[in-house]
C-alpha cells in the first residue's frame, strides 16, 4: 500500500456531522462505528481520491467546539469549486473566505463546519511558478 495521509477530526456530535459533511461538502460515507451508547467513535468519509477519519473526542482529546480553537485547516481539491461553494452555502456552511482566484493559481473559498473545523476548497485553474507569487521552490 502506498503511503497516505488521512486527517482525523474530532466532533462532539459525529453522527450529525457526518450527515452534514455528506450534504454540504459532498463527502461519501464509507464506514461508521458506534459504541453501545450510540456515540460514533470512528467513521471514514471520502471525497474524490481523498479521505478523512473522524470520531467523538475522548480523554484528553478535544474538538474545536469544546476547545474554542480549530487545531488545523483541511485543504480539499474539488473539480468545480464554484458549484461546491454554492452547495456549501445552500447547506448553511459558514463562509470564512469568499470564493476568489489566488495568486498561486487556485480558485478557493474557506468554510467552517458546524463544530468549527476550517475547510479550504479549491480548484486549480492555472499554473504559476512559485517565484511569481512570492514563494521559493524547494
Amino acid at each position: 500500500m502506498a503511503q497516505t495521509v488521512f486527517p482525523y477530526l474530532l466532533y462532539e456530535d459525529a453522527a450529525a456531522t457526518i450527515d452534514w459533511l455528506v450534504r454540504a461538502f459532498g463527502f461519501t460515507e464509507r464506514l461508521r462505528y458506534a459504541g453501545a451508547d450510540g456515540v460514533v467513535t470512528h467513521a471514514e468519509l471520502a471525497i474524490g481520491e481523498g479521505s478523512i477519519m473522524l470520531g467523538a473526542p475522548a480523554g484528553d482529546y478535544r474538538s474545536p467546539k469544546s476547545s474554542g480553537c480549530p487545531p488545523a485547516q483541511v485543504q480539499v481539491y474539488v473539480e468545480d469549486v464554484d458549484a461546491h461553494y454554492e452547495r456549501a452555502k445552500a447547506a448553511g456552511a459558514e463562509i470564512r473566505r469568499e470564493l476568489a482566484d489566488t495568486p498561486y493559481g487556485d480558485r478557493r473559498y474557506d468554510a467552517c463546519d458546524p463544530e468549527g473545523h476550517i475547510w479550504m476548497f479549491s480548484t486549480h485553474v492555472r499554473d504559476v511558478v512559485p517565484e511569481d507569487w512570492g514563494a521559493a521552490a524547494a
